[in-house]
């Protein structure tokens, strides 16, 4: 078997959500949480060193699937040619054993609903067995995704295999190379203290008190401020993914 695999390309993504806007299309998923790949925003930092990541979970089709070790029905399976992890829906108990073993939560439902069957991203291997790649490949404008046998993708991009704030791959072994985001540095050059003192002295209705309120935000007041994958219920993961929806 040749294992083959996705590239991201974190400092180019820029959140557009057009390969999950055509993950959606090509698929046919109807509006709502069952979606086959994910991309979440969330921020670091405070001003001046904050970061906006974005961050591109589909399944990575790992090279020691949690989920098909751990399905009691054995309804998720490896396919032998290029690797992809599939589930066959009539074999699905709707345990939800899966979502709970797999660390990146790629196992999706299209509802909190008991009998709600897992569905996943499927490596689009009927677009693959025709000589095509992956219809979120296809639609990234910035070129943020590559595909391939894994290794031809190692020896193009390197062998990242981890990202910040992901879990580790030691794990499941994703079948995924990652670039992470450039170091971040100042385009324009200013003076910090002098920037605070401004917004303080504005003339306008006072926002910030003091210095410390734009340096030491308390963590209840950032409404995305680390990344969860993993979700109690429909509701939250919407929440949690923007809208790819229009």
């Amino acid at each position: 078997m040749t294992q083959y695999g996705f590239f991201f390309d974190q400092s180019r993504c820029s959140g557009c959500q057009a390969c999950a806007v055509a993950c959606k299309n090509w698929i046919g998923l109807p509006p709502g949480p069952l979606k086959y790949l994910r991309i979440y925003e969330y921020e670091k930092g405070q001003f001046p060193n904050v970061r906006i990541h974005l961050q591109w979970i589909p399944c990575y089709h790992c090279e020691e699937p949690a989920c098909v070790h751990e399905c009691p029905s054995e309804a998720i399976y490896k396919e032998q040619r290029h690797g992809a992890v599939l589930i066959d829906g009539e074999r699905c108990k709707s345990c939800r054993i899966c979502y709970d073993a797999c660390p990146y939560g790629s196992p999706v439902f299209e509802s909190d609903d008991s009998g709600a069957k897992a569905q996943k991203c499927t490596m689009c291997i009927d677009r693959i067995e025709a000589g095509l790649h992956p219809i979120c490949v296809l639609a990234c404008p910035n070129r943020a995704l590559d595909f391939g046998p894994l290794q031809c993708l190692v020896a193009n991009y390197g062998n990242k295999r981890d990202l910040e704030d992901m879990p580790s791959s030691l794990t499941t072994k994703p079948a995924i190379v990652f670039k992470s985001h450039s170091a971040k540095r100042n385009l324009v050059v200013y003076d910090v203290e002098k920037a605070l003192k401004l917004i303080l002295d504005r003339g306008l209705p006072q926002v910030l008190t003091s210095p410390d309120d734009a340096t030491a935000i308390p963590d209840r007041l950032i409404g995305r401020g680390k990344l969860e994958i993993k979700h109690p219920s429909a509701d939250e993961l919407l929440s949690r993914t923007r809208n790819d929806e229009g």
